[in-house]
């Protein structure tokens, strides 16, 4: 496959990846739309996906007896289907309004200049034409949910507006990234139950914490040159004390999802998803080198791995209950 990245080659991205899919599925004139919705990158949708995952199984797992049937304790295929479709359509249409607004920043980063819009790949009408697209793929997948689920989920458009402003006047754009990222914890619960409770707030909590780590993570790649054009994160605020940060923050994350646990009434086996997790947080902040870009953005994607064991432990614990005399 060609290695083209110029603007009159329309080839890809400078921090996009070789040999995706997507440069051999869909025509050259389709790559700039799929950068902007970064479908070549699909670690966003996973950890978009995540929280909304773990909310539902947490809520088909709530209160898990000795005898239910197993298929009362796992989380509807219906709706896992459903956050993963949504997930994919709102992380893409949050990239590209997340584009429209940061062109100006994009074109003096190195990593982010070659991007569609800063490169003249895609016109802004085009972008908000393919914004409006994306979103109504969304608002299609929202609207198969409950009515509660709906206004849940209508409600989290707030924080999708007001992220991509925060790095010009805040050191925690990380915070309001977590605000958003995170709003499935609360969407899987009201799917489920077409209410709120504790538990699902207690998830979203933690999530906002563990979305503070590992954006962090993701934004140490970027720290020189934020400094000249004067974006603020959190990798610049914490600099060399980011593995003290990370070990509050996944900490209280991962205090946050036990607690959650213990107020839904999961069955105890599902914390050996949480204690795995932990462990996966802990080598990251052992081996974290903050100077090291690849190594950055290789831990930052190896939350995935996190989103799993807290995901599977969740389903295995509401398994267990159903097959074991007492928990």
């Amino acid at each position: 496959m060609e290695e083209i990245q110029s603007k009159q080659s329309q080839g890809r991205v400078a921090d996009a990846p070789s040999g995706h899919w997507v440069y051999r599925a869909l025509p050259r004139g389709m790559w700039p739309y799929a950068q902007l919705a970064r479908w070549d990158r699909p670690i966003g949708w996973w950890l978009l996906m995540w929280p909304c995952w773990w909310s539902a199984a947490m809520a088909a797992a709530a209160h898990a007896q000795p005898g239910d049937s197993i298929a009362n304790v796992l989380p509807s295929p219906w709706h896992l289907f459903l956050f993963l479709a949504g997930a994919i359509a709102m992380r893409g249409a949050g990239c590209t309004y997340n584009d429209i607004v940061d062109t100006d920043i994009d074109e003096q980063v190195a990593r982010t200049r070659s991007r569609p819009l800063p490169s003249g790949k895609v016109s802004r009408a085009q972008a908000w034409a393919f914004l409006i697209a994306q979103s109504l793929v969304g608002l299609v997948v929202l609207l198969q949910f409950n009515g509660f689920a709906i206004l849940v989920g209508i409600a989290s458009l707030a924080t999708v507006a007001i992220y991509p402003f925060m790095k010009r006047f805040t050191d925690w754009p990380q915070l309001f990234l977590g605000l958003a990222f995170s709003w499935g914890a609360l969407m899987g619960w009201a799917a489920h139950f077409g209410s709120l409770e504790l538990a699902p707030l207690l998830l979203y909590f933690g999530s906002i914490l563990w979305v503070i780590g590992y954006d962090t993570l993701y934004a140490h790649q970027d720290k020189e040159d934020d400094a000249l054009v004067g974006v603020r994160s959190t990798a610049r605020l914490f600099g060399d004390r980011t593995k003290q940060w990370l070990v509050a923050l996944y900490g209280g994350a991962l205090l946050f999802f036990v607690v959650a646990f213990a107020n839904a009434a999961v069955p105890m086996p599902a914390l050996a998803g949480l204690v795995a997790a932990a462990a996966h947080m802990a080598r990251q902040i052992k081996v974290l080198d903050i100077d090291n870009p690849e190594q950055c953005l290789k831990l930052f994607h190896s939350n995935k791995i996190v989103g799993w064991l807290i995901f599977l432990g969740l389903m295995g614990g509401g398994v267990w209950a159903t097959i074991s005399p007492s928990f």
